[in-house]
């Protein structure tokens, strides 16, 4: 046995795997921040670029920068010829799963744009690869979405900004101001969230001096997990079961003595509200109407009850629980709700890839054996 070995609690909770400048989430107090500056700020007042820059230059940009960076992002949406040309097979092939779909078509964006190891590269050229990811990333989910439906993908249009483009994208619609604000909101507080199990798994990948584009599949992989993504389009689904405000009771009390799961309540690391459920809560209160209404009453019932089945745990809702509103008075299907959060969380992914990818050490933790003791195998006669 290696005497060196430290045992560490299952999962890795609490366990600091490495040091990041990129942001932090702080569980106790219902706070967490991009870089310097509180993240439910910046997805209150700024626009997606701004983080997007922050992330990968450390500062907001003046106006100029941002100008020039959203120039930059919109001519990196473009699909390659090669790759546009494969899209409805992958789609066949994945049956309408825009997610999975996304890693085979970034794959081959790779291959067609050539992306190499980020070992071999120079951070310049890493810091391209990172745009190129993100950027064209939500015009592949809103291509392969737009096939299995059996339409013709729309192309991306360079007087749109990001959110906005991705929401006539995925619509066909041209994007109602008020829609893309909203969707900006929620899409700009997705982008990261400390070393959760996706973003972990691209800084794995990253520090093999693999390219950006394998970590960030590698991600997407990760994220397809039920433990980790999906929750958003399950949470409306909770919704719809309950039906009315006179089952709750029923529908809940139900749920939880059986042993199931309310979705969109409960967070891993927040023990208090989740505060982008908090701010999705007020921009879904800025449409109103019946579902927002219905869901505010659901939220607050399920609180009480929840108190009373399980005393000594407090449960609020987590940030899935209200971005189904949001993103479904956004007119944004209930499909691609989740590939909606990677389109945003891509951008993180790639930021730390980038970050790992500088500090230039694999990543490579033991494991302690627990199986039988080593003995001589038997000699067949």
């Amino acid at each position: 046995m290696n005497d060196t070995l430290i045992d560490v609690p299952r999962g890795l909770t609490n366990v600091v795997a490495a040091s990041t400048a990129l942001g932090d989430v702080r569980g106790q107090e219902g706070f967490y921040h991009y870089r310097q500056y509180p993240a439910i700020e910046l997805a209150r007042d700024h626009a997606f670029e701004e983080s997007w820059y922050l992330l990968l230059n450390g500062e907001l940009p003046d106006a100029e920068q941002l100008a020039a960076f959203r120039a930059r992002t919109a001519e990196a949406r473009r699909i390659p010829d090669q790759v546009r040309a494969l899209l409805p097979a992958i789609a066949r092939l994945t049956a309408g799963d825009a997610l999975a779909g996304l890693r085979m078509a970034l794959d081959a964006v790779a291959a067609a744009d050539g992306i190499r190891p980020v070992y071999d590269e120079k951070p310049e050229a890493r810091l391209a690869d990172a745009v190129r990811a993100a950027a064209v990333t939500p015009v592949l989910l809103a291509s392969l979405h737009a096939l299995a439906e059996g339409r013709e993908p729309l192309e991306p249009r360079d007087d749109l900004g990001h959110v906005a483009d991705y929401l006539y994208l995925v619509t066909g619609a041209e994007p109602d101001p008020d829609r893309v604000r909203a969707l900006s909101a929620y899409m700009t507080a997705a982008i990261d969230h400390g070393f959760n199990a996706s973003t972990f798994t691209a800084r794995v990948i990253a520090s093999t001096g693999a390219d950006l584009v394998a970590a960030v599949v590698g991600a997407l992989g990760a994220l397809s997990g039920p433990l980790h993504g999906g929750a958003p389009s399950r949470a409306l689904d909770t919704l719809d079961a309950i039906g009315t405000p006179d089952r709750i009771d029923e529908w809940i009390t139900q749920t939880v003595t059986s042993g199931g799961r309310v979705m969109g309540f409960g967070h891993a690391v927040y023990r208090t509200e989740d505060p982008r459920s908090r701010m999705l809560r007020e921009v879904a209160l800025g449409f109103g109407g019946p579902r927002v209404d219905f869901a505010v009453q659901v939220e607050e019932r399920v609180q009480q009850l929840l108190a009373e089945l399980k005393p000594g745990r407090e449960l609020h809702t987590n940030v899935e629980f209200y971005a189904g509103i949001v993103m479904e008075l956004c007119g944004i299907p209930r499909a691609m709700f989740t590939p909606t959060f990677a389109a945003a969380r891509v951008v993180g992914w790639s930021a730390h890839v980038l970050e790992q990818a500088a500090d230039g050490k694999i990543l490579r933790p033991s494991a302690r054996y627990v199986g039988p003791e080593p003995v001589r195998p038997p000699v067949l006669r």
